[in-house]
């Protein structure tokens, strides 16, 4: 294959040379006057002709006009033996003799342009005819081949998925010794769908899997394949497939395939034809290729709930692989796995990091721990410290600290209260999250914050807890009104997310007496136009009062309880406030010994760790 692009690339430059000589020669060619033989006989006697050149089939010079320009001229010769005694005669300064002109010139200026014209045409013909590829290698896959050498990644890489793990190590050993399977006459997956929320590490799993396997990788995005030009979508999928084939055993990662494979006839004009025929033919691909060939297909994607159905049959993505959010222990290992790129601090305990990071996933991880390392080499320190990851995490999660901002004694009062009644209501209301922080230091878009990190991760939450929740939420507003008598616009996130959850409670979770165990909301998904363009409530619109009655209701009650908290506790929000106002940022120590300084001496969990 290399030995034919290399004589072809010679034949191009060939033909490129002689195009530039044919041009060069072309350009050469002054316009010359032709002249009759005794007009020329004339213009020597005359002592006007300048120069002469001889060819057995044609005279060529210049001569003086009257006017005084030199003009070139051409003539054809006649039979005088006596042309060259009158040069002499009548003193033409330069004549001379030329041989016969060979017949290269002749042909490239007579069939030079043709013979071209003829061989791109050719070139046309054979790149629209080669296996369905387009001219000028549009209808190439874009995909990128790492091989095994270049796929360093392995499984030691990847933490915090091990369901995913072990059903990829399948297919690993299947690419190792496909024998052990086929002797009992069983068939490994064509195809592998990976998905799961972004940053999860979809693509990091398929590059371990060609690392672990030991096997050519090419990888592609489903956005490659759709393009301007009709039918090149279809061309790079089989071109895709027959670079497999070649390269087998291998595998072939399509990563965001939802660009490709979306659902046919469901947008809005009917869909786009060009990224169906792509689909088919991924389709036919798909099922074309047999699975002793040793070629399998991964695909990654973050909107499963969007692919077509027939791609996702048996036969096409056999298996389907969910890469959850990591738990606990999974944030600990990748915080290990990351961390072995830097220099940590001793006294850094990664499980106290994993535990206030509930909700990351692997991006996220690893973003933390890049961003605690540009903290630490700002201050110029030697390694990183627990202090620099505490503060990335802020950073990831709420953004950095904008203390170039002037706020005036009475917002940063207002701040100040309202944050400490989220902070109260938190520590007293049972089952809520411990605080973790409380600042009135403006991060991101956020003039303040009380961050709430849980001791182990939940899979459940009762309707006590998402009560806590909503009164937590609001204890920031019902602190603004105690003390100011007015209310102002800092709660506007804390009231919209408090509206949400006593939505999903009513109309999900079935936590409404009045509505009872109904589940009345719609898909929690991405609306996906062409087919939830249309989508209707489910419920009548007497249905629909009652569930803004019960949000309300719920709202109310939430309010009333943190109302009743604050009330109880107003001598600790004081000096809470005012604690607040004085240092900017309370930790959960200093949080405790203002609110229940006995308890406070207490050693923590966190504590114990750092001391085990």
């Amino acid at each position: 294959m290399k030995d034919k692009n290399k004589w072809g690339l010679l034949a191009w430059v060939f033909i490129f040379l002689l195009l530039l000589y044919f041009i060069q020669s072309v350009r050469q060619i002054n316009v010359e006057q032709e002249l009759p033989y005794s007009t020329f006989k004339k213009y020597i006697k005359a002592g006007e002709i300048i120069k002469v050149t001889v060819a057995p089939e044609l005279i060529k010079g210049q001569y003086k006009a009257a006017d005084g320009k030199v003009v070139n001229f051409k003539t054809v010769p006649m039979p005088d033996p006596k042309l060259v005694e009158d040069m002499e005669q009548y003193n033409v300064s330069q004549f001379s003799g030329n041989l016969e002109r060979g017949w290269l010139m002749p042909f490239l200026m007579n069939w030079g342009p043709m013979v071209l014209l003829i061989l791109f045409w050719l070139w046309m013909i054979k790149g629209m005819q080669g296996g369905g590829k387009q001219v000028m290698a549009f209808g190439r896959s874009k995909a990128k081949l790492q091989t095994a050498k270049k796929t360093k990644i392995t499984f030691a890489d990847v933490a915090g998925c091990d369901e995913a793990k072990e059903e990829l190590k399948e297919i690993v050993e299947f690419l190792k010794d496909p024998a052990k399977f086929q002797k009992l006459g069983g068939k490994i997956p064509k195809g592998v769908l990976v998905y799961g929320s972004p940053g999860t590490g979809k693509t990091l799993l398929a590059k371990a899997v060609a690392g672990e396997a030991g096997v050519p990788f090419f990888s592609s995005s489903g956005s490659e394949f759709v393009e301007m030009f009709v039918g090149v979508g279809a061309s790079r999928v089989r071109d895709l497939f027959e670079q497999g084939r070649r390269s087998a055993p291998c595998l072939l990662f399509i990563d965001e395939i939802d660009a490709v494979g979306r659902h046919r006839f469901a947008g809005i004009g009917g869909g786009h034809d060009e990224r169906e025929q792509t689909l088919n033919q991924l389709l036919v691909e798909m099922d074309g290729f047999d699975t002793k060939e040793g070629v399998i297909l991964i695909a990654a994607t973050n909107r499963p709930d969007v692919l077509d159905p027939a791609l996702l049959r048996p036969g096409r993505f056999d298996r389907q692989i969910a890469v959850p959010m990591p738990d606990l222990k999974g944030r600990d290992e990748i915080l290990k796995v990351h961390a072995k790129s830097i220099k940590l601090a001793d006294e850094v305990n990664l499980n106290v990091i994993a535990r206030r990071t509930p909700g990351f996933v692997g991006a996220d991880i690893a973003n933390l721990v890049n961003e605690a390392a540009l903290l630490a080499a700002r201050k110029e320190r030697q390694s990183v410290g627990m202090d620099d990851l505490e503060e990335a995490i802020d950073r990831v999660i709420a953004g950095p600290q904008r203390k170039s901002r002037m706020i005036s004694d009475r917002e940063k009062k207002i701040i100040a209260y309202h944050e400490s009644g989220h902070a109260l209501v938190a520590k007293i209301t049972p089952g809520s999250d411990p605080v973790h922080k409380v600042s009135i230091i403006p991060r991101g878009p956020a003039l303040g914050y009380t961050l709430q990190l849980p001791l182990e991760d939940k899979y459940l939450t009762t309707r006590q807890e998402i009560q806590g929740k909503l009164a937590v939420l609001l204890g920031g507003r019902v602190a603004e009104e105690m003390i100011f008598n007015e209310i102002t616009t800092g709660a506007q996130n804390d009231l919209s997310k408090a509206t949400s959850i006593a939505h999903k409670m009513v109309v999900e979770f079935g936590m409404s007496e009045k509505i009872g165990a109904l589940s009345l909301s719609q898909p929690s998904e991405e609306v996906f136009l062409g087919r939830d363009f249309n989508r209707e409530p489910k419920y009548s619109n007497k249905t629909a009062e009652i569930i803004d009655e019960e949000v309300k209701r719920i709202v109310t009650e939430a309010k009333t309880s943190a109302e009743k908290i604050l009330r109880d506790n107003a001598a600790k929000l004081k000096a809470l406030a005012e604690k607040l106002i004085e240092k900017e940022i309370l930790d959960a120590d200093e949080v405790d010994r203002l609110l229940n300084p006995e308890a406070a001496n207490e050693t923590k969990p966190e504590e114990q760790e750092k001391k085990a």
